[in-house]
């Protein structure tokens, strides 16, 4: 077992009004000896932003901005902007978040050359309702039949009605800190497992690709959930890829249904460095679960859910929102985590 260990809340909610709700679900850049959080900021009403925060080292705050530096400017975003993740390429920063407009979310993309301006490119995955994803998968390899079966989830929330158009939720977009072999590589989640996708140009995801990708899907499932109850129901990205030398450590969240309701914990996996589709090892129980209060008790109880890291020497930093409604960190040993994950190789899941 790794030992982590539980460093404790960094940031709480604030009396001003863009997170006077909760804040939750950071991305994280580490650059010299800062580190830099783009955290959701939720006001009253459920309405998302991204705030801002520089840390001095992994944990003490240095800096806090009073207003967002990311809101809603578009209807696909209308409700909110939310749990963004952030990774540096080619000289560019890629800020993907999930765009909210009261009833669908979706990922979408900004890019910036200094993480102060954000030049938003709008929502790039899937544009396509779940009646629609169904179609396509009806002329695609038999997958796991919970890509089949989210129909309550999309039609008996709320007062969301079968014949209104709702787009398939398609969240936790997340790309690679580089090209690989030349190719943009992202992950991204639709429901129940995670997928990859690879890309030469962002200008290539249009309706044209992803309808091909969705009759083609089973190639592109890097993982769906495994038989270990903590990710038993569904699973879905975390943290940016961390490159390492024996390959992309991945750490994702992996959700367990109770009586009680969903426990959200964070779980690890390592990818094949020149082709990430390749699952080489996958942690067979929870890198992190919840277990103090307040990751217990919140806005939605029994969460943590990381988005992302910073490494200091042979020490991970994970930032995780906590029950939904703040941010904590945790702290591991990298090679430790690594040589665990490699007594636990397992073969491609695609």
């Amino acid at each position: 077992m790794i030992t982590v260990n539980k460093e404790g809340i960094l940031l709480t909610k604030t009396n001003l009004d863009f997170e006077n709700e909760g804040v939750l679900n950071p991305a994280v850049m580490r650059e010299g000896d800062s580190v830099h959080l783009f955290y959701r900021a939720v006001q009253q009403g459920n309405h998302s932003t991204i705030g801002y925060c520089r840390l001095d080292g992994p944990l003490t705050v240095a800096e806090r901005y009073d207003k967002p530096i990311l809101i809603p400017e578009f209807d696909f975003e209308s409700q909110g902007v939310e749990d963004a993740r952030i990774v540096k390429i080619d000289n560019e920063y890629y800020m993907t978040y999930t765009a909210y407009d009261g009833i669908n979310a979706q990922g979408a993309l900004a890019v910036s050359t200094d993480m102060k301006k954000f030049e938003k490119h709008g929502i790039i995955v899937p544009p396509f309702s779940y009646v629609e994803f169904v179609y396509l998968l009806e002329t695609a390899e038999r997958v796991n039949s919970k890509y089949y079966r989210n129909h309550k989830f999309y039609y008996q929330q709320k007062d969301i009605k079968i014949e209104k158009k709702t787009l398939m939720w398609d969240k936790d977009l997340i790309f690679f800190p580089r090209r690989i072999n030349g190719k943009l590589y992202f992950l991204h989640r639709i429901r129940p497992g995670i997928q990859l996708a690879a890309i030469n140009d962002i200008k290539e995801l249009t309706k044209e690709f992803w309808k091909n990708y969705c009759m083609t899907l089973k190639n592109h499932i890097l993982m769906d959930p495994c038989l270990n109850k903590f990710e038993s129901k569904y699973i879905g990205g975390g943290c940016p890829p961390v490159e390492t030398e024996h390959g992309w450590l991945l750490i994702y969240h992996g959700v367990e249904e109770t009586d009680t309701g969903l426990i959200y914990s964070a779980c690890a996996a390592l990818l094949k460095l020149d082709d990430p589709s390749v699952v080489l090892a996958r942690l067979p129980y929870p890198l992190f679960s919840p277990e103090n209060e307040w990751e217990q008790k919140g806005d939605v109880s029994n969460v943590v859910f990381p988005t992302g890291t910073a490494l200091f020497g042979d020490t991970l930093y994970i930032y995780y929102g906590a029950a939904d409604v703040q941010i904590a960190c945790a702290s591991l040993n990298l090679s430790e985590l690594l040589k665990e994950l490699l007594l636990n190789k397992t073969q491609n899941e695609k």
